[in-house]
């Protein structure tokens, strides 16, 4: 997976932060669905690759129950986690013991349960 991660970071658009991300969403039934960051010059326009893989999948007719793991990889030298938007739709889409992997150039490797990540997500029992 790392060596398709490192692949995919080049796909990524990030001209204004040059943080390349990368993610591989891998379903239950072991179809994979790509993301990447990509950047807008109105930053609130910007998504991130996680929340991009995510989307794939959901475009490709997966629903939230077929979702198993989430691979990771930024273009730094480190590993890194996803951000606070990309863990809330992260907790909408996956179960609370599914992976998320992240991983570096560097063979380095962290694994994190979503509910590590989010140990108190905002779900539909909020709402009511």
């Amino acid at each position: 997976m790392r060596e398709k991660l490192i692949k995919l970071l080049d796909n990524s658009y990030s001209p204004y932060s040059n943080f390349k991300v990368a993610a591989i969403l891998v379903t239950k039934d072991k179809r994979e669905f790509n993301g990447v960051n990509v950047e807008n010059a109105s930053y609130g326009a910007s998504i991130c690759a996680e929340r991009s893989a995510i989307v794939n999948a959901i475009s490709n007719g997966c629903k939230k129950d077929d979702f198993d793991k989430l691979y990771i990889m930024v273009s730094g030298n480190k590993l890194s986690t996803c951000c606070f938007l990309c863990r809330q739709v992260i907790s909408e889409f996956f179960s609370l013991d599914s992976q998320i992997i992240l991983l570096d150039k560097n063979n380095n490797e962290k694994i994190y349960k979503v509910s590590e990540l989010c140990p108190y997500p905002f779900n539909e029992g909020d709402l009511k």
